[in-house]
């Protein structure tokens, strides 16, 4: 766990005191969001000592018929969301996100016994049945299967498994990203991270470059812009929609999930592709909504923001629009309500991934403290599990 005076001497954190986040709960929370520019190194760090082995492991196991399968639950599934449509492009395979609580219980629909598989498991713990329940389902019903499991938890059972074949890898993550808290900050930006590095490792050298420019950005953010996001939890709305295209579709379900968690489910938290809200999900909109676009850098992707930007702003109601943006785009402050900029450098657009998640994870942290929710441990009554509880993986027969 990173202390308070980690990271360049830091004596406080988002505006509170070590006292103040023991008082509100939301020690790990805090420190767990603030810590991960430092763990974005460590990881890259990680990936390049691993060089070798990562290559190894790609070379027997990737050809042109190989299916990618990248999985895990909730937060975890998220991952492979956020960037299977990059690697698909980047790899020119076959690559889908399906979440290991679908493989799980509708195996049928999913396992191709005869096609080649790499099934990719993220996983913070490696404990919970689902994950564990998909590694078991491929390896008994897919006949040339190689398992690449990315965790955090060294002694979790995952990581114990990829460690008995010679076909498998596993690639554990910085010590500090397996999460103390209820809600995955690190765990999910440290996997999310070695996935693109590892299946780019080729360019492991090169893409250093990115890593290094969102670890800058994301110490900027973390230090300078948290006002900003604790001004819109001030807003107190009671509902939240996160908006993004591609890869930031992606994100958003993490992002939505984030502040669903922190608040105990208080604030209804949903999130839609930009294209697709108006096919009916605008109908969550209503005077107590707020309404969060991660603008995307890409220029023909943003006309279809943009459009959207202007219609939600010009919508009658008193609900409230924020837009948050990696490059400058100065037509974006006259159409929201609240204008934040990352004001980054040129990257590929899954890296500035890592920049946009902070606003969500410290929006859902603010969320969380305004409703005197402790961020660790916002649910005390044990009806929601960090490590999910009192799931029976049934047998499977083909």
């Amino acid at each position: 766990m990173m202390t308070l005076t980690d990271a360049g001497g830091i004596k406080m954190i988002f505006g509170m005191d070590k006292e103040k986040m023991k008082d509100l709960g939301a020690v790990y929370t805090v420190s767990e969001i603030r810590q991960q520019p430092m763990l974005w190194e460590e990881t890259y760090n990680i990936v390049k000592e691993n060089e070798e082995k990562i290559k190894s492991f790609l070379s027997r196991s990737l050809n042109e018929n190989t299916r990618i399968v990248l999985t895990g639950a909730g937060t975890s599934d998220y991952v492979g969301d956020t960037i299977y449509t990059y690697l698909a492009k980047k790899l020119n395979l076959r690559v889908e996100a399906i979440a290991s609580t679908d493989l799980v219980s509708n195996p049928e629909e999913f396992i191709e016994e005869d096609v080649p598989t790499i099934l990719v498991s993220y996983a913070r713990s490696g404990n919970s049945p689902e994950s564990v329940g998909a590694f078991n389902l491929f390896k008994d019903n897919v006949k040339d299967i190689s398992q690449l499991v990315i965790t955090c938890n060294s002694e979790g059972e995952l990581a114990k498994k990829a460690s008995i074949s010679d076909r498998d890898l596993c690639v554990l993550m910085p010590e500090n990203s397996n999460d103390k808290s209820f809600a995955m900050t690190s765990s999910f930006s440290c996997m999310l991270l070695a996935s693109l590095l590892i299946f780019d490792i080729k360019n492991l050298e090169e893409n250093k470059k990115y890593v290094d420019i969102v670890i800058n950005q994301g110490n900027s953010i973390l230090d300078t812009k948290w006002a900003d996001i604790k001004e819109l939890t001030e807003l107190k709305s009671e509902r939240v929609v996160y908006l993004g295209s591609g890869a930031l579709k992606g994100l958003c379900q993490e992002m939505a999930l984030k502040n669903l968690e922190l608040t105990s489910g208080k604030v209804v938290s949903v999130c839609e592709s930009v294209l697709g809200f108006r096919h009916g999900p605008k109908s969550i909109i209503n005077d107590e909504t707020l309404v969060i676009f991660m603008n995307s850098n890409n220029k023909y992707t943003n006309l279809y923001d943009m459009d959207l930007i202007k219609e939600i702003n010009s919508d009658s109601g008193n609900h409230k629009l924020a837009v948050i943006s990696y490059e400058k785009n100065e037509e974006l402050k006259d159409v929201c309500d609240k204008y934040i900029e990352i004001d980054g450098q040129t990257i590929p657009e899954v890296y500035t991934v890592f920049n946009y998640m902070l606003f969500g994870q410290i929006f859902g942290l603010f969320n969380s403290i305004r409703l005197g929710i402790s961020p660790d441990n916002p649910r005390p009554d044990g009806t929601v599990n960090r490590v999910v509880k009192g799931v029976v993986i049934h047998k499977y027969n083909k």
